[in-house]
């Protein structure tokens, strides 16, 4: 290993040494933040910074410039005075770190233009970073690189192990995680404290490439990440050995300071300690190679074309709208979690492999990925069962906050599934979803609904949820219907009308059923498609509430959060009369239809209820 130049060495320890001065400094002056852990790893990102990632700090939007992801995101600060040594923002802008009207935020959004994905919440960061670098290597064909700064901590993560495993499994060389050992958690010493091993093994039997080092060693940093820079086969872990607190005696290696900022008095005491910082002027980094790439060319997908009372299933119809959105657009990717010949997103995979991304069962990890690859400009759609998102909330969540524009399917929902049963069963989905700000939340009935939602999901720009069905079910809509997310779709509707029945998916046919029921008794009824959830088309269903006197929500999900509360959401302040039909118990075994039947769901409990209320 050839020995980096002593003026280098030289120039990057006084730049630790200022990254660690002004990370204190930010959070002293915030009152709060976690300034320990910026210790422990400001040698670490001194060297990724300012010898090893190529960027452009007046260009965050570069699709040719390496990425960094924070995975342990507690040490903002660090990453605040990096950009300030990069020149992208000034010093005195760190004396803001925490306040309402900043973007130096106690944990990364991206308000700030060069952080790409929140983090925070531990053990995503790996994930986002290998979504990136997807993006990069696999279709951008471009020679970035990602470099992620994970805790030892939050390696008790197991999305951290889901995606080391699909990253070494990809052989992924341009992902470079930079594990920061510095033995200490919040509340007590990490797992294997300063036992170096065990992240190795662990690394090494996800097939990467390790290299430990000693984390304040400047000279073996550079030697460890010139070598991760020129690895052509795998990904590579750089195991560091740090000290939490390094270079403020007080706090050096000591328990009880994780969170906790130094009063003006101590961190006077403390930048005396670091010492003076040698002038090392305006720092120079590494700009990327290769001009701009060129925004790819956008066709409009071909349309649905189904015949009327065909049976058609909407993860069918889900496959099908992939296939053509690929054609159309080359930026969009779909992800699986081994559920593709269910979700049928493996249509896309056949014509479309190098944009196909099989995560296997660890819908953690594939949440995290499809994050990171939107973050780079792609539009991933990632689809297994829908109650299979459930694993992937925190992802999920974290998304809502960094707003990328990626899409999830679930497909399978409710208990319309059958004999699986209820583990099988997503039932909770519409509500976890809707919580989501800016997310769209979509559950078309038929297959030329399902595409047009589709079409119009790759189209909208933010984060969309679309739930599909195992069974399939008519097609009603004419192949030239169009459909906007908050829409509706009235489908039957008289001036006689004296409730209005409204439905989504499987339990909109439940509805038609009740239709004919009560037309042959002579009761007139309004049926409403609400196949948007989120945003809800407020004007129509007040209007059918005034027109009709009492809305009925029927929906194959939980009384809570789901079709129903959106309903009364758009309603109740107007003291419309909502009466809400939804799964009544836990589902058990049993054919669909049976299940609907014992659940609540039925055209039978509709046309009962409809009776009570017209009587």
């Amino acid at each position: 290993m050839a020995q980096s130049d002593s003026q280098t060495v030289a120039t990057l320890e006084a730049i630790a040494k200022q990254l660690r001065i002004d990370s204190l400094r930010a959070t002293t002056a915030a009152g709060s933040g976690h300034p320990t852990t910026c210790l422990s790893a400001a040698d670490l990102v001194a060297a990724i910074f300012f010898h090893t990632m190529r960027f452009d700090p007046k260009n965050p939007s570069d699709p040719n410039a390496d990425r960094f992801v924070l995975s342990k995101g507690h040490a903002a600060p660090i990453l605040w005075a990096a950009w300030a040594a990069a020149g992208f923002i000034s010093r005195d802008d760190l004396l803001n770190l925490r306040k309402i009207d900043s973007f130096l935020e106690g944990h990364p959004t991206p308000r700030m233009p060069w952080v790409d994905v929140a983090t925070g919440s531990l053990g995503q960061g790996l994930s986002c970073g290998l979504g990136m670098a997807f993006s990069f290597k696999k279709i951008d064909k471009n020679d970035a690189k990602v470099f992620v700064l994970i805790g030892d901590g939050e390696c008790a993560e197991g999305a951290v192990w889901e995606a080391a495993s699909l990253a070494g499994y990809y052989k992924m060389n341009n992902l470079i995680a930079v594990v920061d050992v510095n033995a200490l958690g919040q509340s007590q010493a990490t797992m294997y404290h300063h036992n170096l091993e065990p992240y190795t093994k662990k690394f090494e039997a996800c097939g990467w490439r390790t290299i430990e080092i000693d984390g304040h060693n400047m000279q073996a940093i550079l030697g460890a990440l010139d070598q991760a820079a020129a690895e052509k086969e795998r990904p590579i872990a750089v195991i560091a050995k740090t000290i939490k607190g390094k270079g403020v005696a007080s706090c050096e290696g000591k328990e009880g300071w994780h969170g906790k900022a130094l009063s003006p008095a101590d961190l006077e005491k403390a930048i005396q300690e670091i010492g003076k910082v040698p002038d090392f002027g305006k720092m120079a980094v590494r700009k990327p190679a290769g001009s701009m790439t060129p925004v790819a060319s956008i066709q409009e997908a071909l349309p649905p074309h189904y015949k009327l009372g065909d049976g058609v299933a909407t993860r069918a119809a889900y496959g099908e709208a992939l296939v053509k959105l690929g054609a159309a657009n080359p930026n969009v990717v779909a992800l699986d979690g081994d559920t593709k010949n269910s979700t049928y997103s493996e249509k896309f995979m056949k014509a479309y492999p190098e944009r196909f991304f099989e995560c296997f069962i660890a819908e953690q990890n594939m949440v995290g990925v499809a994050l990171g690859l939107a973050a780079r400009g792609k539009i991933p759609f990632v689809s297994t069962f829908g109650a299979f998102f459930a694993r992937a909330y925190d992802q999920i969540r974290m998304a809502g906050i960094s707003q990328k524009p990626f899409k999830l399917c679930g497909s399978h929902a409710g208990v319309s599934i059958g004999e699986d049963g209820p583990s099988q069963m997503a039932l909770e989905d519409l509500s976890m979803m809707r919580a989501i700000p800016n997310m769209a939340v979509l559950y078309p009935s038929d297959a030329v609904s399902c595409e047009r939602l589709v079409f119009a999901a790759a189209q909208y720009p933010g984060m969309v949820f679309i739930r599909t069905a195992r069974p399939a079910t008519p097609v009603i809509y004419p192949n030239e219907t169009s459909f906007r997310i908050g829409g509706c779709k009235v489908l039957k509707s008289s001036e006689k009308d004296q409730a209005t029945i409204i439905g989504a998916g499987i339990t909109l046919f439940e509805a038609l059923k009740a239709y004919d029921i009560l037309k042959k008794e002579g009761i007139a009824v309004r049926v409403i498609d609400l196949y948007s959830l989120k945003p809800v088309d407020q004007e129509t269903l007040l209007k059918a509430g005034k027109e009709t006197g009492h809305l009925i929500t029927v929906e194959d999900h939980y009384p809570e959060g789901g079709l129903g509360d959106a309903v009364l959401g758009a309603v109740s302040e107007f003291g419309m009369k909502v009466t809400k039909l939804a799964v009544n118990q836990i589902p058990r075994s049993g054919k669909p239809q049976e299940l609907i039947q014992l659940c609540g769901i039925s055209a039978e409990k509709i046309v009962e209820t409809v009776h009570a209320i017209c009587r």
